[in-house]
């Protein structure tokens, strides 16, 4: 009974506050109308022809051997880079936690390595391989004089990917390591177990949810990665490209729909395993903080190999970071090594600043109204009560689990030939709306994830000595909750800003002549073998995005932090 009256006021006190009910309904429609449909429109296109439902497209593309083979390959490449990199994930993240670097400058190194490929452009490292081992790399031609072909497929894609994705692993696992409570390590130490048999019988089992948890999220970037495989792939096919290909190559519509289902499949299996199973157990295992300081590890025989094997990766990938903006001032890479400025001269004429005017321009639009949408859903989420809360924050972040090729092909199908084939909705195709839309659905549950966890530290106490004093929500929302909450607006501003301007999977099939983007043009020229200008755009774009981070650091210097009030 008292349960029933606690939900009447609550639902008295909605209605109460139109404002609130508007935004409640306002979010749904968005995310109906841009995530739901057109996965909808999707799984309806690739079971029902001419009214009824059948499986004559998926048994027509998996009669295709080369369909058959991408599937293999996909899962093939997602175990190797899961694999690839949750070890070397595991490896900095235990050294950073157990082991006495000795140096700082090192230890900046690491961290300074954990973050790049992060920011970077998803496909700058496939740059650097192809600069270092491809048929004209420096290695493979200059020092060995072979001509192989060794890097284009999956070893190569495998080689990118883990140096791409082992920083997420890290960033997992280094806050698990912190907070097993060394007291439990030295307990078996003190019984007479080797340094050893203490890793095996307590370390290991403690972190094993959490390992298998970053293998996970691994296996998942890796099935839903497009610009590695279409750069670096030769003819290894994974789903991702053999989407694409179906799609402007075969201009198979209904194949590729059928395609990007199978992939929506495999990486919504994943994504449902790796957040309703194994995220839980990472929570039940570790609890609580350590109760002190672990004393790091001084002894040689451990510290000595485990540092010089993180400072020989390091050192690997900050080369191949350096290799992208040489390669962009080389004459002819693998054969005139004479500085020159060429290349950008042809990225900027004939007015080649549109390229990034209108790339910036779009991620400029994206990036407030996606922080903003991020933080009142998880503002609705966390201290609102009301029909449909979870449902609300499982599809904000269902866009996590769902590759861009695949949403692409949605919006197509949606927006192009689905329900709004004619009317209002029809005029989106072909514009920029649809590509900021695209930049917003994509970023939505990073900043919805991090605006959650903000809210969840504040009291709800304070918003409600406001509502007491006759504020309404939109007056509590950006009087209190957004200031207090500003770290994360900002976080999820820029982050949404580089997301979006290094994007390149979800809007590769959307985009048309009328806009002009950097990473599209990238694609294209390291396509076509011209990997002086793909190294200049992408010099051009890290550097965008620098700026773009070294902005949110003085805004976040500039503001401080917000009190925790609780």
């Amino acid at each position: 009974m008292r349960n029933l009256q606690g939900k009447t006021l609550d639902r008295k006190k909605l209605l109460a506050d139109p404002i609130l009910v508007v935004s409640i309904v306002g979010i749904f429609l968005f995310l109906m109308l841009f995530i739901l449909y057109p996965l909808a429109i999707l799984l309806t296109d690739s079971f029902v022809v001419e009214g009824s439902i059948t499986f004559d497209t998926f048994l027509r593309i998996f009669k295709m051997s080369n369909f058959r083979k991408s599937i293999t390959n996909t899962l093939w490449l997602g175990l190797v880079t899961g694999f690839g990199a949750t070890l070397i994930g595991f490896l900095f993240a235990y050294v950073d936690a157990y082991v006495d670097v000795g140096s700082k400058f090192v230890k900046k190194l690491f961290s300074i390595v954990s973050i790049l490929p992060v920011v970077s452009p998803p496909f700058v490292l496939s740059l650097s391989a192809i600069l270092l081992f491809g048929r004209t790399g420096i290695i493979t031609r200059k020092f060995l004089d072979l001509n192989t072909t060794q890097l284009y497929g999956w070893r190569g894609i495998a080689l990118v990917q883990i140096l791409t994705f082992f920083p997420v692993c890290y960033m997992m696992l280094k806050g698990l390591l912190r907070n097993i409570d060394p007291s439990l390590e030295e307990a078996a130490r003190n019984m007479g177990a080797s340094r050893f048999k203490v890793f095996q019988t307590v370390t290991l089992p403690l972190l094993l949810p959490g390992l298998g948890n970053a293998f996970l999220v691994t296996f998942i970037e890796s099935v839903a990665d497009f610009a590695n495989p279409m750069i670096i792939g030769g003819n290894f096919d994974t789903l991702a490209t053999s989407i694409y290909l179906q799609l402007t190559g075969a201009y198979d519509k209904s194949g590729a729909t059928a395609m990007a289902v199978v992939l929506l499949t495999i990486s919504m299996g994943l994504f449902i395993l790796e957040k309703y199973w194994l995220e839980r157990k990472s929570v039940a295992t570790l609890t609580g903080k350590a109760s002190r300081a672990r004393m790091l590890m001084t002894d040689k025989s451990v510290k000595i190999p485990l540092v010089s094997i993180c400072t020989a990766i390091t050192l690997f990938v900050l080369l191949m970071y350096v290799l992208v903006p040489f390669g962009s001032l080389f004459k002819i890479w693998g054969r005139d090594y004479h500085l020159s400025l060429k290349w950008y001269e042809y990225v900027f004429k004939n007015r080649g600043y549109r390229v990034f005017t209108d790339s910036m321009l779009l991620s400029i639009i994206a990036a407030p109204l996606t922080a903003l949408l991020s933080m009142i859903i998880a503002y609705l989420v966390v201290k609102r009560k009301f029909f449909g809360k979870g449902f609300m924050e499982f599809v904000a972040m269902l866009a996590m689990a769902v590759p861009g090729t695949v949403l692409g092909v949605g919006f197509i199908r949606g927006f192009n030939s689905g329900l709004f084939h004619s009317g209002l909705m029809s005029g989106l195709y072909g514009t920029g709306a649809i590509l900021v839309i695209v930049f917003i659905v994509r970023s939505l549950p990073i900043g919805t994830r991090s605006g959650i966890a903000a809210l969840r530290q504040i009291d709800k106490s304070i918003e409600e000595a406001a509502y007491d004093m006759g504020a309404d929500s939109a007056k509590v929302f950006t009087t209190i909750t957004l200031p207090l909450i500003k770290e994360s607006f900002i976080s999820g501003l820029v982050t949404t800003f580089v997301r979006s301007i290094t994007a390149i999977s979800a809007i590769i099939l959307l985009v048309t002549p009328k806009y002009l983007l950097i990473t599209v043009r990238i694609n294209e020229h390291a396509e076509k073998g011209n990997y002086g200008i793909a190294c200049a755009y992408a010099t051009i774009l890290i550097l965008i995005t620098y700026v773009a981070i070294s902005v949110m650091n003085v805004l976040l210097a500039r503001f401080g932090k917000s009190k925790n009030i609780q």
